[in-house]
């Protein structure tokens, strides 16, 4: 039996144990409806607040942009930038090298990664160079895990390169 249908049978066994939220796609976020936003690393706190306007995710579905009020939803995140529309109208954009992005009803927003940095941190002459090199890797011939290893690097580099355009 697998774990779907295991799932449904303890679902129907059960049903006054398990509280169902449903929304629907025309319920808009007023003006004044803020995100409680966290992102977090498993060693700090990046940033946590409860007046944020929009965040605009790198999901591995398509990028995406979460205002108050949104469905809840379990995402995983690529290597990207995470866009912050604070309620002041200024933004914070953080790099991150991917992770996981959980929206929860009552507008809350946990983003947990495992590496996340202020954009305004990189410099793009290193991104550069750091790219040619792995990109000799990847091309050499090397042992599997470091072309494997090169590779992964390929495409963090090549993120962080088109977020600095």
């Amino acid at each position: 039996m697998n774990a779907l249908r295991v799932a449904r049978a303890a679902f129907k066994a059960r049903p006054q144990a398990v509280q169902v939220f449903k929304r629907g796609y025309a319920e808009a976020a007023g003006p004044s409806d803020k995100i409680k936003l966290s992102l977090t690393l498993p060693h700090q706190t990046i940033y946590k607040t409860s007046d944020v306007v929009q965040v605009n995710i790198p999901a591995e579905s398509g990028d995406m942009g979460v205002l108050a009020n949104h469905v809840p939803s379990i995402e995983q995140l690529r290597p990207g930038i995470i866009d912050i529309i604070e309620e002041a109208g200024g933004s914070k954009q953080f790099f991150l090298a991917g992770g996981f992005a959980v929206v929860q009803p009552g507008s809350e927003l946990t983003i947990n990664a495992v590496e996340c940095y202020p954009v305004e941190e990189f410099s793009a002459e290193n991104v550069k160079n750091e790219l040619a090199e792995a990109q000799k890797i990847a091309s050499g011939s090397g042992s599997e895990a470091d072309i494997a290893e090169a590779k992964i690097e390929i495409e963090v580099l090549e993120a962080i390169q088109a977020s600095l355009k």
